[in-house]
């Protein structure tokens, strides 16, 4: 990682804490509406749910760090909480490759998102950038589970999968400042 140069400006981590708390929030919920429309009768919701618990250990460790430094969390967590949990239940009652293409759609965008993150902190946060890059790992293996479970089969995959990733995308503005 590339240190912080004189002049540059330093990473704003409590926006970055901001967001990555919401987006592992909106992760919970979303795995507890699809979990509350597929119960435990299916294959898929046995991997569903431990991905939850990932998010779920993902989510607290945020909610520490932010307790911790004393960052505000987003204001829209309110929203995040209903959005979540709509488009879990609305994807899984498409059926399991719909719940599967959710998750691969967020966790390409969390990747992405990540990613661009573990950048621009360079050697600011070792503390913060040890969390990114842990739950980045597992992020991508969502993802990769959810392809192999056959979310590209859902029914108008590239439709759904660009609007998540769009949705994803706008949530992910919305939080860093709201």
């Amino acid at each position: 990682m590339n240190p912080i140069r004189p002049g540059e400006r330093r990473p704003d981590t409590a926006s970055m804490l901001r967001v990555d708390q919401a987006g592992e929030f909106g992760a919970t919920r979303i795995y507890a509406g699809q979990l509350a429309v597929m119960g435990d009768r299916l294959p898929a919701a046995r991997t569903i749910a431990g991905m939850a618990a990932q998010e779920e250990r993902h989510r607290k460790h945020f909610d520490t760090m932010i307790a911790q430094r004393g960052v505000r969390p987003t204001l829209l967590q309110p929203v995040w909480h209903v959005a979540g949990f709509a488009l879990g239940a609305v994807t899984a009652a498409l059926g399991p490759e719909a719940a599967m293409a959710c998750t691969a759609a967020i966790e390409t965008e969390i990747d992405k998102h990540y990613s661009e993150q573990l950048e621009q902190l360079g050697d600011s946060d070792p503390e913060l950038a040890s969390a990114i890059a842990e739950f980045q790992a597992e992020e991508v293996e969502h993802r990769d589970a959810a392809l192999a479970a056959g979310a590209e089969n859902a029914p108008g995959y590239p439709l759904l999968s660009a609007a998540i990733r769009m949705g994803c995308r706008a949530a992910i503005a919305l939080s860093k400042r709201i």
